[in-house]
């Protein structure tokens, strides 16, 4: 008998009718899948991917020949193992036939921005935020975020200069501590408040 297993030979008496396509393909998932499914992915150094397609493929290739093979009978399994073996014997050739694909590996290792890292030391910056007293988070809100030069503050918070700039000082220390408790660093507000 040839490596290539013959439809002709599974054929053990009369069959019935051809079985609804869907039938068919259950019937042979349940009976056979299984088995069809393990042995491909050891053939596939565990790929249960390509493996899992190869499966398909088989199902595909029994689907066609419904009106032949019986999917709930043990005779059909060597057939089915064989269209599975060339499959992988032919997956295995068309791979070593083409040049493996390259591309530059630092390419592979580089950062991609998608925000995250800008959301993170957002919250941890309102985290820290919170530990300060409210005077101290309203000066830095005029002076930091809203730019305000001392004179401005002052005028807008109705305190002397002197107070927005000790404000300044205790909060920007206040923030930097805070900061490093969770492990970061305040960046720019020593030049800011010097």
């Amino acid at each position: 008998m040839s490596s290539r297993a013959s439809t002709d030979d599974l054929i053990s008496g009369p069959r019935p009718a051809e079985p609804h396509p869907d039938e068919f393909l259950r019937a042979l998932y349940h009976f056979h899948g299984s088995a069809l499914l393990q042995f491909a992915a050891r053939r596939m150094e565990g790929d249960w991917h390509r493996a899992e397609d190869a499966l398909q493929e088989v199902a595909i290739r029994a689907w066609r020949h419904a009106g032949e093979l019986d999917p709930t009978a043990d005779s059909v399994r060597p057939w089915l193992f064989t269209v599975l073996r060339n499959l992988v014997i032919d997956g295995h050739r068309a791979r070593q036939a083409r040049p493996p694909e390259t591309g530059d590996p630092e390419l592979a290792h580089l950062p991609v921005s998608d925000g995250t890292d800008h959301i993170l030391t957002s919250q941890v910056l309102v985290e820290a935020l919170r530990d300060l007293r409210p005077t101290q988070r309203e000066v830095l809100l005029h002076v930091h975020y809203l730019g305000r030069s001392v004179n401005q503050t002052a005028k807008v918070l109705g305190v002397p200069p002197g107070t927005v700039k000790s404000r300044t000082y205790y909060a920007a220390r206040a923030l930097r501590e805070a900061l490093g408790s969770r492990g970061m660093s305040a960046g720019g507000l020593d030049r800011a408040t010097g």
